[in-house]
């Protein structure tokens, strides 16, 4: 799961191609295993919740947990918005400035049209503040959507992916979406989410104001 995702989840693009059977197959699986997953740790709490018990939810074996999901932060936390989000980043016009691309991607992917629970949504950015374990797991994850917005934002502007400035710009704005995400949670889920991105991007885009 990227930190973006963490504020913003889009089940499908409109230009991906359709999935095959198998693929098909993957996908429910992932998905009867993650809604499992949060349905028990909404009854008893993320600690009392077991692999064998959401295993047993989901009509699975353990096994079949574990191939999909490493850890069991990692059902809390994976989806399928990375690749999404580099896609949709690359279909943004190339003269359009980079903040006004990522705006149109997360008030998409966080809007109207986007299929999550919101109550789904709180309990992930709840567990992110409270359970040490999750949030460690996303820490560790930044590195990889950081380094997919890297290879993106070096194809916009033909810098080196790998230079200082492209990396520095690419994980501040993935550190702010996740400090975004976390002071919602820490605030009680008040106010909108979008508006709470939007100042996020706001200060990355212009600093802090007097």
């Amino acid at each position: 799961m990227s930190p973006m995702a963490a504020t913003a989840h889009s089940s499908a693009s409109p230009a991906e191609p359709r999935l095959g059977l198998r693929e098909r197959k993957k996908q429910k699986t992932r998905i009867a295993i993650r809604d499992a997953t949060y349905r028990l740790i909404k009854e008893q709490g993320y600690d009392a919740t077991t692999v064998e018990q959401i295993a047993e939810a989901a009509e699975v074996s353990p096994s079949t947990v574990f191939r999909y999901f490493p850890a069991k932060e990692d059902i809390v936390l994976t989806d399928e918005f990375d690749p999404i989000l580099e896609q949709e980043l690359r279909a943004r016009p190339a003269d359009e400035p980079w903040m006004d691309s990522l705006r149109h991607i997360l008030r998409k992917a966080i809007g109207p049209g986007n299929t999550e629970d919101p109550e789904v949504t709180r309990l992930r950015t709840h567990l992110m503040v409270q359970v040490p374990a999750v949030r460690s797991r996303m820490m560790e994850s930044m590195s990889v959507t950081g380094r997919l917005l890297c290879r993106v934002i070096a194809e916009r502007t033909g810098k080196d992916p790998d230079g200082l400035e492209v990396r520095v710009f690419a994980m501040s704005l993935v550190g702010g979406l996740m400090e975004t995400s976390m002071y919602w949670a820490e605030s009680g889920h008040e106010g909108d989410l979008a508006d709470l991105v939007d100042r996020a991007l706001d200060v990355m885009e212009k600093g802090l104001t007097p």
